[in-house]
């Protein structure tokens, strides 16, 4: 069931027609840091979530934004699935667990209270959305810090922390064990090519029809890279994540638009029991340019930070 809630969701994300998609972020909601090797952005008109990433050799900006669902985002679940179609609740997300999303919910986009850079370093304070509702804050607040690694211009070092605050005899319930996207990653659908990094230069491609459904892939040193036709590539790594990974391709339709429907979903997934009042945070790392270039730097932050797991609180 549990899997079934998670396909079914990104089934939403990449499926939605939300009218509030935009073909790039204006420049008084985004927020940027530019070191001449790679440029990242995060967008306070959509939940602060990063909207922009490029680098010297793909000046234009790769993350896919056509709606709350894609970006890269922290997207969380916890307790059980409700049917709230008496209070608003979409049909087509109905049972449906307590969702809260970065970007937002069907319909909305999230609230930002704190978005400033500090130094090199971009942070934010988002109220997050309930996915299946329209334009429902959740109890809780997600952070986040955006800067590069140190002496790594080409990585940039992502630290989440997402606090829930439910009451405890919430219509949600008590903890249960579900999967975390940590993060969710959509980006442009021209990056099609998918591969699971092994390690000392070698990769393996992941093959997976046009979905959703997903498919799944256990990368042995929990890192993807979504590479395009002419070998530039985005890699993903997240020590937190568990051995099992989502991603896939949708819609046969190349694109470089960000604001298309067409996308390229990838996601670390980690299997953590979120209660009405946990904390849960964690780091991952994303790494720009060729395919020798994301193998060198991710044998190094594999050596640095492999045994780096993600903190649970829970009073």
């Amino acid at each position: 069931m549990k899997r079934r809630r998670l396909s079914l969701l990104l089934l939403s994300l990449v499926l939605s027609s939300n009218p509030l998609s935009s073909a790039e972020p204006s420049a008084e909601t985004l927020l940027t840091l530019d070191n001449g090797t790679a440029k990242v952005g995060i967008d306070r008109g959509k939940g602060a979530s990063i909207t922009w990433l490029s680098w010297a050799a793909y000046p234009q900006n790769m993350i896919n934004s056509a709606d709350p669902g894609r970006l890269i985002q922290q997207s969380y679940y916890a307790g059980r699935s409700l049917d709230r179609t008496a209070d608003g609740q979409w049909k087509a997300w109905s049972p449906w667990p307590w969702n809260p999303i970065q970007g937002g919910g069907v319909e909305s986009w999230a609230r930002v209270t704190e978005f400033k850079r500090i130094d090199q370093t971009l942070f934010s304070l988002t109220i997050p959305k309930l996915w299946d509702m329209p334009n429902e804050e959740a109890s809780a607040v997600m952070k986040q810090w955006t800067t590069f690694e140190p002496g790594a211009p080409d990585v940039i070092a992502v630290r989440c922390k997402f606090t829930s605050r439910r009451t405890a005899d919430d219509r949600w319930g008590p903890a249960t064990l579900n999967s975390q996207e940590v993060p969710a990653c959509y980006f442009t659908r021209n990056f099609d090519q998918i591969r699971s990094y092994l390690g000392g230069g070698r990769w393996r491609d992941e093959h997976q029809p046009a979905g959703p459904p997903w498919g799944h892939a256990k990368p042995p040193l929990l890192a993807m890279a979504c590479f395009n036709a002419e070998g530039q590539g985005v890699a993903i790594f997240s020590p937190t994540s568990g051995d099992t990974w989502n991603f896939g391709p949708h819609q046969n339709k190349p694109s470089t638009d960000p604001a298309a429907g067409p996308c390229v979903h990838v996601a670390p997934v980690s299997r953590v029991k979120l209660a009405p009042k946990s904390t849960y945070t964690y780091r991952y790392w994303l790494v720009v340019g060729s395919e020798k270039q994301l193998a060198s730097r991710l044998d190094f932050l594999h050596q640095k930070y492999a045994a780096e797991r993600g903190t649970l609180t829970t009073p």
